[in-house]
């Protein structure tokens, strides 16, 4: 039986698939990877010749409110008497550079779902599988742009508003639940799709997941509700 049990949200690319791919490494880690459409993720399912451990493909659209509370049965029936350890709510869109006074309403509104609405759910209807384990942390991924302290200036003003919020939902999450430990994560600027990082970014996606499975796999109930960067820096609100 597996020791640590992961659930990763947008794993079919990106950040989140390098954190299954580094999850895979060990044995000792049973990783459920969910993306909405698992017979396309192609690089996601090639995975599973690598894992020395469990994994498991979920669909799970982090868009549809029905699919999210559907995925609850399947996890459920995979983790059998176990809870889940780690809830890593990693999925996020980002619409583009948008200045302050010029973006599109659509887009800002669907950010909002994708970027706060949908792991506020998913944190919601996986609560009692999160609390049945012993570990019980919850990480939600957020970035530098969410921080008001950094001023990173007018744009990606959608995406930035959006990790703004979700950094006061962590918090909000800390202190409802006391027994849980809740972080909001920023993964540093990381070379992935166009408008999250592109080719001018600094970090492999490698790099980043390496530095936070090492901050998460560290965190202790001390460090709920509190925002870290993927180097284990508390960064400002």
């Amino acid at each position: 039986m597996a020791t640590s049990t992961w659930l990763i949200t947008g794993s079919s690319r990106g950040l989140g698939l390098e954190i299954v791919r580094q999850l895979i490494r060990s044995p000792a880690n049973l990783v459920i990877a969910t993306c909405r459409n698992p017979a396309a993720a192609t690089a996601l399912q090639a995975l599973r010749g690598d894992s020395k451990g469990p994994l498991h493909v979920v669909p799970l659209d982090v868009s549809d409110p029905d699919s999210i509370r559907s995925s609850v049965k399947t996890v459920e029936d995979i983790l059998g008497d176990q809870g889940l350890d780690y809830l890593y709510n990693n999925a996020g869109i980002s619409p583009g550079i948008e200045p302050a006074f010029d973006f599109e309403y659509s887009d800002l509104l669907e950010t909002l779902k994708i970027n706060i609405a949908a792991p506020a759910l998913i944190s919601q209807v996986y609560l009692p599988l999160v609390e049945k384990s012993n570990r019980k942390v919850i990480i939600n991924v957020s970035s530098g742009l969410g921080s008001i302290g950094l001023d990173r200036g007018s744009v990606y003003s959608a995406y930035s508003v959006t990790k703004a919020g979700l950094n006061m939902l962590t918090y909000k999450q800390a202190k409802a639940k006391p027994d849980l430990i809740v972080i909001t994560l920023a993964p540093g600027w990381t070379k992935t799709g166009e408008y999250m990082g592109g080719p001018n970014a600094v970090l492999e996606p490698y790099q980043s997941v390496e530095g936070q499975l090492k901050v998460v796999t560290g965190l202790t109930p001390q460090d709920s509700g509190k925002f870290f960067d993927y180097t284990g820096e508390i960064l400002p609100w």
